[in-house]
C-alpha cells in the first residue's frame, strides 16, 4: 500500500476545503490558511463543469456557495468563475472565485499535499477519474495527492489507470471489515466517520497497512479522535488540532 506521507510519521493535519472555519471553503484563501496554519495537507471537493472542467466546489450545485444557481455540470468553467464565491461566508472574500483543479494544483505543487474528494454523486461524472489523472499527469503531480471518495467503484477505476495514486475510501456508516473494503478496490487510506470509529477498527486496519484518517467530527472530539491512533484529522480550523499533539 502506499503511504500518502512517505517515510513522514503522523499525526498528520488536513486542512479541511482548506481552512473553512476562516474562509470560504474551497477557495484558493482557505487553501493560504490552511497552509499557512500549518497543515500538513489541504482537502478540497471537485465536480465537473459543462465543459469538462474539475471545478474545486463541495455541492453540486452553485446556490450555497456562490450567487450563481443551479447544477455545476450546466455551466462552463468560465461561467461559474465569473461567479462570486466568497462574499456568503463574509463581505471581505467578495473577490473569491471558484478555482479549478488545474488552479489548486499549480498553487500547490512543491508547497504541500492535496487531498482530492471525487464527487460522483448525486450527479454521476463518467471518466472524472480519467481527467483527473490525465491533469495530474500534465503537471507531474501524482505524487502530491490523494484522491478520495464515497464513490469506490470509481477509486478502483482509478487505481486501474493509476496505480501509484494513493486513493482513500469513505464510509458513513458501520462496516464488518474495513480493510477487506479497501482491498476491493486497491485502496491505500480509510476514512470513517469519527464517530463510529474504535481503536479495534483502527488497528485491524493498521495490520493491513492502511492509512488512517476519518472525518467529520467537533473540535472538542479531536483528544478522543487521537487517541484511537489514527494518522491524521481534517479540520476546519487546522491550526486547532495541534494543541493535542506533541511537537
Amino acid at each position: 500500500m502506499l503511504q500518502p506521507f512517505g517515510a513522514r510519521k503522523g499525526p498528520f493535519v488536513i486542512g479541511h476545503r482548506g481552512a473553512a472555519g476562516y474562509a470560504p471553503e474551497n477557495t484558493m484563501a482557505a487553501f493560504q490558511r490552511g497552509l499557512a496554519l500549518r497543515a500538513d495537507a489541504v482537502e478540497l471537493d471537485v465536480n465537473l463543469s459543462k465543459d469538462g472542467e474539475l471545478m474545486v466546489i463541495h455541492d453540486p450545485t452553485l446556490n450555497r456557495t456562490t450567487n450563481g444557481s443551479g447544477l455545476v455540470c450546466h455551466h462552463t468553467a468560465a461561467e461559474i468563475q465569473a461567479l462570486d464565491a466568497g462574499s456568503w461566508f463574509d463581505p471581505s472574500f467578495s473577490d473569491c472565485r471558484v478555482p479549478t483543479l488545474r488552479e489548486v494544483l499549480q498553487w500547490a505543487k512543491d508547497r504541500t499535499k492535496v487531498v482530492i474528494e471525487l464527487k460522483n454523486g448525486p450527479i454521476f461524472y463518467p471518466d472524472i477519474e480519467v481527467a483527473l489523472v490525465r491533469l495530474l499527469d500534465e503537471l507531474n503531480v501524482r505524487d502530491q495527492v490523494m484522491a478520495i471518495s464515497f464513490d469506490h467503484v470509481v477509486l478502483g477505476q482509478l487505481k486501474a489507470i493509476a496505480p501509484d495514486v494513493a486513493t482513500g475510501v469513505i464510509y458513513a456508516s458501520r462496516v464488518p471489515d474495513a480493510p477487506a473494503m479497501a482491498k476491493l478496490v486497491n485502496a491505500d487510506l480509510v476514512m470513517p466517520y469519527w464517530a463510529m470509529l474504535t481503536r479495534e477498527e483502527v488497528e485491524a486496519c493498521h495490520a493491513a497497512d492502511l492509512f488512517v484518517s476519518p472525518w467529520g467530527g467537533p473540535e472538542q472530539d479531536y483528544q478522543h479522535i487521537l487517541s484511537l491512533g489514527v494518522d491524521a484529522v481534517g479540520a476546519d480550523y487546522p491550526d486547532r488540532p495541534r494543541q493535542f499533539m506533541a511537537d
